[in-house]
């Protein structure tokens, strides 16, 4: 897969800031035709989101996708529970990964494949406010270097 080929709809800021990201997978996502729609529209809200495995699946919670103003009467909750699609082996290691502590599993981005809507969720651990503070540091440090040679030349 080019890297031309994904379009990145919706993003969940808050992820990097809160959370220390251990591992990345590429998910489809199950959804209805309005849902879709809004996405490209990028009428989306991951911020709150969180998923879990129940029943041998994966599902993403508390996702936000608006209503799509012409779907009338085919839009569906905004809030619903959404079905993940991923490989057995994946589930395997992602239900063994969020046994141990402090481990969750979150979503980061939604994007096109192709003409296909994939989500990025990452295995991650919670930060610690300290950590927060550094991780705050370490982006306004790099900011600064970027502006001062920005500056110079």
């Amino acid at each position: 897969m080019k890297v031309e080929d994904v379009k990145i709809l919706v993003n969940n800021k808050r992820a990097a800031h809160e959370y220390f990201i251990e591992k990345v997978y590429e998910a489809g996502i199950e959804l209805k035709g309005t849902e879709v729609k809004s996405i490209r529209n990028s009428r989306a809200n991951l911020s709150d989101a969180y998923a879990n495995v129940k029943g041998g699946e994966v599902f993403v919670y508390n996702m936000h996708i608006s209503p799509y103003e012409m779907g009338n009467r085919y839009n569906v909750d905004p809030l619903r529970i959404r079905r993940l699609l991923l490989h057995k082996r994946e589930i395997r290691y992602i239900r063994q990964s969020l046994e141990q502590k402090g481990y969750t599993l979150i979503p980061l981005n939604l994007h096109l494949v192709k003409s296909y809507v994939k989500m990025d969720i990452a295995l991650a651990r919670g930060k610690k406010l300290y950590d927060k503070r550094e991780s705050l540091k370490k982006k306004d440090a790099t900011r600064d270097i970027e502006r001062n040679f920005k500056n110079r030349y």
